[in-house]
């Protein structure tokens, strides 16, 4: 019986699917996206956003290291320990959480496994851009001409801004 056995064992014993999710963890560091099975990918977000949140500033010199030790000893892959303590830390540093993202991409002809892609959700600069814009919504008016107003004033303020930078260029 598995009542409460919440780990998905990927049909592997212990010690082969901790070197898996090394792996992989340390591939999506490296590369920022990977294309794996869906299975995997949720496997490997559960896996990897607690040592995304270890790579947070912290105070004392002596934590900072401890994390560094810790997420090593996870990873076993000194380069992807420094990419994520210098590249990924500092850039996911304001986001509370949630920093992979997992895109499904349909079937494997082979063998018909759901394949998905994870990646790092900071570093796709296709979905930052539409997200920036949309953060800044136009001003809103409830009088009647508000916008007409607005923009003669944006006008007479436009206007009175170029004769000084005429007598500023002579």
């Amino acid at each position: 019986m598995r009542h409460g056995d919440k780990i998905n064992n990927l049909g592997r014993k212990k010690a082969h699917r901790d070197a898996l999710m090394s792996n992989m963890a340390s591939q999506l560091i490296t590369h920022k996206r990977i294309v794996t099975t869906l299975a995997k990918a949720r496997a490997l977000r559960t896996y990897i956003e607690p040592l995304i949140t270890k790579t947070k500033k912290n105070d004392s010199k002596e934590d900072i290291m401890h994390q560094h030790r810790v997420v090593f000893s996870y990873l076993n892959d000194k380069a992807a320990v420094k990419e994520l303590f210098t590249v990924v830390g500092p850039k996911v540093a304001s986001r509370p959480g949630g920093y992979t993202r997992i895109i499904k991409l349909g079937i494997r002809y082979g063998d018909n496994a759901e394949t998905a892609m994870i990646e790092l959700v900071d570093f796709n600069e296709m979905y930052g851009k539409g997200k920036a814009e949309a953060a800044a919504p136009a001003k809103k008016t409830r009088r009647a001409g508000g916008k007409k107003k607005a923009e003669a004033a944006s006008q007479d303020a436009a206007e009175t801004a170029e004769p000084k930078e005429e007598k500023s260029a002579e």
